[in-house]
């Protein structure tokens, strides 16, 4: 039967939400099976069920957004027929960037329609993922990690996005395929090739590392792969990068990039009325929850009643508000 109020009342509070989550409609449920993974052996019980909880919560939020704005439709293209390399020319061709570096992929996913949230609590084991629902791609990305891992992760998951949209391949073999694409959508050959010196060193990765933004590993990587290095060569840079404890951490770390189209968002609905808080009330969530969500990124009231974003607002070309 039915719980009683005073029951619902402590469930809730055992469970951090507010007692309206618990008489809202069902979220979108997110699974294994929809949604793309690394390592999906190796988490607890309590992580996935965070990471799928973020994930169904991301979804609503996205409708609430989209009643009240007008955002980026998804171009996504279908790719799982061509191999990784390939796939990652075709979609560069597609979004119309050439073979230039990228100066911040967050922004690039979003401005192509891809929906891209902040994992954080338990989420934070998790380095990434990946998902589709109703036509929307989601991402999903860990914001305890580098910059470069960050920039690295967010095209991991633009590959499964579009090489494995119906889920096949799995495990090992699809997160192979989409490091494969991260790479090459990072650093594509072309570019890449004219500017390699002859042989790589330590020194010149580094200089290296200010075009593309990526870590000093992944250039050795990438190198290794286009044969612009043999197989003795990148193993000594393997063992030198790791002796100087570069591996979690090196020189001239860029910063974490986080979401241009929420923080827009939410400066466009502050100035409609609407608070982090009503959205929140909306979502029938705890403030904090939809905070670790959107980056962290809800503009904060200061004297005078004036809005102040964590940083200053930019062009709104790919987001309008409707009347």
């Amino acid at each position: 039967m039915p719980p009683s109020e005073t029951t619902v009342a402590e469930i809730a509070a055992a469970l951090g939400f507010p007692v309206e989550f618990f008489s809202g409609d069902n979220p979108v449920e997110v699974s294994p099976d929809t949604a793309s993974f690394r390592a999906m052996s190796r988490m607890t019980a309590t992580q996935r069920s965070a990471v799928f909880a973020a994930g169904s919560l991301a979804v609503g939020l996205n409708e609430l957004l989209g009643k009240h704005l007008s955002l980026p439709e998804a171009a996504v293209p279908d790719l799982r027929d061509e191999d990784p390399e390939t796939a990652a020319v075709a979609l560069r061709a597609a979004w119309k960037i050439g073979v230039r570096p990228i100066g911040n992929v967050i922004h690039l996913l979003e401005a192509n329609g891809v929906r891209v949230f902040s994992l954080t609590g338990e989420g934070r084991e998790v380095d990434a993922y990946s998902m589709w629902a109703d036509n929307t791609p989601f991402v999903f990305l860990n914001t305890i990690k580098s910059g470069e891992r960050g920039r690295f992760d967010a095209a991991h998951e633009l590959g499964h996005l579009v090489l494995h949209r119906h889920g096949s391949p799995r495990g090992v073999e699809a997160e192979n395929e989409a490091d494969r694409f991260a790479s090459a959508f990072l650093m594509p050959a072309a570019n890449l090739s004219a500017m390699a010196p002859r042989v790589p060193t330590v020194g010149k990765l580094l200089e290296l590392k200010k075009v593309w933004l990526v870590s000093v590993a992944a250039l050795a990587r990438r190198l290794y792969d286009l044969k612009l290095t043999t197989q003795w060569h990148y193993e000594q840079l393997c063992i030198e990068i790791s002796k100087r404890g570069w591996r979690t951490s090196e020189p001239d770390g860029i910063p974490r990039e986080t979401s241009q189209l929420l923080k827009k968002a939410f400066i466009a609905l502050r100035e409609m009325g609407l608070t982090h808080h009503d959205i929140a009330a909306q979502l029938r969530i705890t403030a904090e929850d939809l905070d670790a969500l959107v980056f962290q990124l809800v503009p904060v009231v200061v004297s005078g009643g004036r809005t102040e974003p964590a940083t200053p607002p930019a062009d709104r070309k790919h987001l309008r508000l409707i009347s």
